[in-house]
């Protein structure tokens, strides 16, 4: 009797532990990529409803840059990147969902500027980072962009043919922001807005790399089949041999990663970083690929 009623203290802490309810996957915030809208129910539509069918109950953010999802297009085009940033950070900061932390989901160019915000804004905590189809060192051409006969790629083109650098360009062409002539390096660091900015060409920002490394894990996701980056290594964070555009070299014979700017070698040798593949062009991949291999890093 006595060995009993030790055994009913042990018993009910058994007990009460298993009746503890499942500890809630951390939310999610999505970022469209270019020409693309928070709510496509043929893009981020679609992704936002298979998270919540695989996933029941967690709490999903598509970022909307805007007042509209007609502004929401307009602005992945003509908005300062650093301006969608910041605005992104104040909207994240402002969600009382995401205070104990969040995962995020970049789509193309989406993969970039979440990233700018893990690096920037610390508050709330990104837990980990998907770049899906994201170009972490900039593109050099736009091989192929959404709507192909639209004027305004064919203008996009022209432009950033032009005068990619230009302070006007630079300040009002979104595609412009991250992109990275490999033929004009010095171009490139001294006036690219953006890009040189997160990824450290101008000076160490020690903040920056901090920030990053607290990062779980940052997946890269490239696409094996891509025709519209330029160059598909991009995608994990490789690019152009400096002043030619033809032999790239992965993240790893970067000077970026060999003198360790944003902390991606330490984050590497630590497992941090994840590379993945997949066959297909650009953003396209299957619902049991995405179930397979994005949705745990979630759970």
């Amino acid at each position: 009797m006595a060995a009993l009623r030790a055994a009913v203290p042990v018993l009910s802490l058994l007990l009460g532990l298993c009746l503890q309810p499942a500890a809630a996957a951390a939310p999610l915030v999505i970022w469209h990529g270019m020409g693309d809208s928070c709510c496509n129910p043929l893009s981020m539509g679609y992704v936002q409803k298979l998270v919540e069918k695989k996933i029941p109950g967690i709490y999903v953010l598509s970022l909307k840059i805007g007042s509209n999802l007609i502004q929401d297009v307009e602005n992945s085009f003509f908005m300062n990147v650093n301006d969608q940033v910041r605005e992104v950070c104040s909207q994240l900061a402002a969600d009382p969902h995401l205070k104990g932390g969040y995962n995020a989901m970049g789509f193309s160019q989406g993969g970039q500027f979440l990233r700018a915000v893990a690096q920037r804004c610390p508050s709330p905590p990104m837990l980990n980072l998907i770049s899906v189809g994201g170009q972490h060192q900039g593109v050099y051409g736009f091989p192929r962009c959404p709507g192909e006969s639209s004027h305004v790629c064919d203008w996009i083109r022209k432009t950033l043919d032009l005068g990619a650098y230009t302070q006007a360009v630079q300040e009002h062409l979104v595609q412009a922001e991250y992109w990275h002539d490999p033929l004009k390096e010095e171009d490139y660091r001294k006036n690219s807005i953006f890009l040189a900015d997160i990824n450290q060409e101008r000076g160490i920002n020690e903040t920056y790399k901090k920030n990053l490394m607290a990062l779980k894990k940052f997946v890269m996701v490239k696409f094996l089949n891509d025709t519209m980056v330029d160059p598909p290594i991009s995608e994990w964070f490789g690019f152009y041999k400096s002043g030619q555009a033809k032999e790239t070299v992965p993240l790893q014979e970067t000077s970026l990663y060999k003198e360790d700017r944003l902390g991606l070698q330490e984050m590497d040798k630590a497992g941090k970083l994840v590379f993945l593949g997949v066959k297909g062009d650009h953003l396209h991949f299957s619902e049991e690929w995405f179930d397979t291999t994005l949705l745990p890093f979630l759970q």
